[in-house]
């Protein structure tokens, strides 16, 4: 591949990430329920998703996940209830200020987790790097090498994006510590991962 094809997918790739959408919903308000470090955690199971569907097109797995659709129906179903279970962790947690500071430093695998399945059934996810991708990169004329720096910008990308939106809503969280602000914030944090897990759960395949 050429300078100019890793730079053409970097762009599309950054343009698509930065655009928000459930993914980045979810990091938000995941980040303003748990703290920055829940957010870093968040985006790093988004990236490894977003990689999961690299892998797939670079290697001719797009047909595959095709024949094996029921697959990823149970992981759409999997990602709303997991989501859904989060939302109603944060909501417990606002009625008392001690239980929000201590679903800051709990279960970081359980925000890594959230952040791999929602990218699995995100659609924009599915059909940037399925249906868009060929059209950006020689699909068919890619080596390990090439793989492997498409890797690492999409790495790189999806990291600096992720993490300045943590970082945001991190920061939103930290400016407002008053314990009834914090308790509205828990509780509209909620709100929104129950809604994103509602809307994974009803969108059409």
């Amino acid at each position: 591949m050429t300078f100019a094809a890793f730079l053409a997918y970097s762009l599309a790739l950054g343009v698509a990430a930065a655009i928000p959408g459930p993914g980045v919903v979810a990091l938000v308000a995941r980040t303003l329920g748990s703290g920055f470090r829940h957010g870093v955690a968040f985006s790093i199971g988004l990236t490894l998703g977003d990689l999961t569907y690299l892998a797939a097109a670079c290697f001719g797995l797009a047909v595959l996940a095709e024949a094996f659709g029921e697959v990823f129906v149970v992981i759409r179903y999997g990602a709303s209830l997991y989501l859904a279970y989060l939302a109603w962790k944060l909501w417990r947690s606002a009625v008392d200020l001690s239980r929000i500071e201590a679903e800051r430093s709990s279960r970081l695998g359980s925000s890594f987790s959230a952040g791999y399945l929602i990218t699995l059934s995100n659609p924009k996810t599915i059909v940037f790097y399925l249906a868009l991708l060929p059209t950006i990169v020689p699909i068919d004329r890619i080596h390990l090498t090439d793989f492997a720096v498409l890797a690492g910008l999409t790495t790189l990308v999806l990291l600096v994006i992720m993490t300045a939106y943590a970082g945001i809503a991190a920061r939103a969280r930290d400016a407002l510590r008053r314990p009834s602000i914090l308790t509205r914030i828990h509780r509209g944090a909620a709100t929104v991962l129950a809604a994103t897990a509602a809307w994974t759960l009803l969108r059409n395949a």
